[in-house]
């Protein structure tokens, strides 16, 4: 008989998701749905506000990465103001973006993901977390928290705040960072590099253990999207949006943010709140593409920084260029996140860096229509925002990261389904793979989910104790 096997709820992710595998009546895996099964739609309770409350309103959209949706609503505010932001405000900006991708991806590799690597993807689950990593290999886990808890510290010695600060205003920024900052800061990267370098010294070596899950974790070839600064190298901030093929060749580039819609079409299916964009002159579903960390390091030609073009190099010869299987996705984090502390070095570097006198440009709205995109830890994040005369917004348009590997998530999860998962024999360690595609793209879904209208909303009330008393559906 034809089987349903459903994966409720996805674990060691950002958000709410459920996973559903679709056996025949041999018992073999022909289809699976990843289903985001949480509604915020943030989109439309911006209607009607300030456009200056829009970066401090963003920031609240998410406890993972505020960061990011704080730094792209105010570049999409500064387009609406058609300015050019302060020097000092632009490296300030681009250091709490790098702290930002720093902590998050620390957040990904160790707490999340590294439990799968070092107890193994058949292990208790009970044990195999962030307790038992901690349990089982100390050091290890202790050098995840400190590597996210400078990231955390960096982004709360420039917002005040580690979590949703309202730091960054449109024309630039609402404060300086001081000499003692920025010599608070350095130490700390020094630290920070020294645990990078020797993480991703043993996990190069400890996925040499991983073939099967290489090989069948969204392995294909696919489009890849991401964010390079204008010399083309490695960028999280500002620059060029490029598209390339599978095998790394650039096919298409936006340079003008405004044109994004050129390149980024957007679909939306019945069973997710999460959209599903795609690259539109190839149309949907064929359009499909991924973005974050092996994207990024895939569309650019390099970092400028000797460490991370060192460790950058050695990742492109793991397949003689972009990588096609998203389990790599982890080793590229490593290797951003050290990019990311040699890059906040230079700029450290600087003495404008610490400039208090021009920290911000001061005008009035002198467009009606501002778009600003950047990378953040997940991947391509745009912010489209139209104003009216009044400086009120009346249209708000968010492609997440999350949602532009939407695509790719639901065909990765097949793909291991039908490598891991035998109908007539589940095992946990099985599922916990196809779960482990899911967290190979570090998914954040309270931000990504704008779908109104398109799947239904059910509501289940509960006993203290579990049991199913009603369900509601509309």
């Amino acid at each position: 008989m034809a089987k349903t096997i459903i994966i409720d709820p996805v674990t060691r992710i950002e958000g709410h998701s459920k996973i559903t595998l679709f056996a025949d009546d041999q018992g073999s895996i022909v289809d699976a749905q990843f289903h985001v099964t949480q509604f915020r739609g943030f989109e439309k309770f911006c209607e009607g506000r300030p456009y200056t409350e829009m970066p401090a309103l963003m920031a609240r959209i998410c406890g993972i990465c505020p960061v990011s949706h704080l730094l792209c609503s105010a570049k999409a505010t500064d387009a609406l103001l058609a300015v050019d932001i302060p020097h000092t405000a632009a490296n300030l900006r681009r250091i709490m973006n790098f702290a930002q991708l720093v902590q998050s991806h620390a957040l990904s590799f160790f707490h999340l993901s590294a439990p799968d690597f070092m107890l193994g993807f058949d292990s208790d689950p009970k044990t195999r977390n962030i307790l038992g990593l901690a349990a089982a290999h100390p050091e290890l886990a202790k050098d995840g928290i400190r590597l996210r808890s400078i990231g955390q510290k960096i982004i709360s010695l420039l917002g005040n705040k580690s979590v949703h600060p309202h730091w960054s205003v449109p024309g630039g920024v609402g404060q300086g960072l001081t000499t003692e900052g920025s010599d608070t800061i350095k130490v700390m990267l020094d630290e920070a590099l020294a645990i990078a370098l020797r993480t991703i010294g043993w996990f190069k070596v400890a996925q040499s253990q991983f073939v099967d899950e290489i090989a069948v974790m969204a392995n294909f070839p696919t489009l890849f999207v991401g964010l390079t600064g204008y010399d083309g190298l490695w960028d999280t901030y500002d620059g060029t949006l490029r598209v390339s093929n599978a095998k790394g060749e650039i096919i298409d580039e936006v340079v003008d943010p405004m044109d994004y819609a050129n390149v980024i079409g957007e679909a939306v299916e019945p069973w997710s709140y999460l959209k599903f964009p795609f690259y539109a002159p190839m149309g949907y579903p064929d359009g499909m593409y991924r973005v974050g960390p092996m994207a990024r390091l895939a569309v650019c030609d390099g970092f400028g920084t000797p460490l991370a073009d060192q460790e950058w190099a050695e990742y492109r010869e793991l397949t003689r260029g972009a990588s096609t299987s998203s389990f790599h996705n982890h080793l590229a984090r490593l290797v951003e996140i050290i990019g990311a502390i040699e890059r906040m070095q230079v700029i450290l570097a600087d003495p404008e860096t610490t400039c208090m006198a021009h920290l911000r440009a001061v005008a009035e709205p002198s467009r009606n229509e501002g778009v600003g995109f950047l990378e953040a830890p997940r991947g391509t994040l745009i912010h489209h925002y139209r104003i009216d005369n009044n400086g009120l917004m009346n249209y708000c348009n968010l492609i997440i990261a999350t949602g532009h590997n939407n695509l790719a998530m639901n065909k990765g999860i097949l793909q291991a389904a039908q490598r891991f998962v035998k109908a007539d024999d589940i095992k946990e360690g099985a599922l916990n793979r196809v779960e482990a595609v899911i967290r190979c793209y570090d998914p954040c879904l309270s931000c990504s989910t704008h779908a109104l209208g398109q799947m239904p909303i059910v509501m289940e009330i509960k006993s203290l104790d579990g049991t199913l008393l009603r369900t509601i559906e509309r």
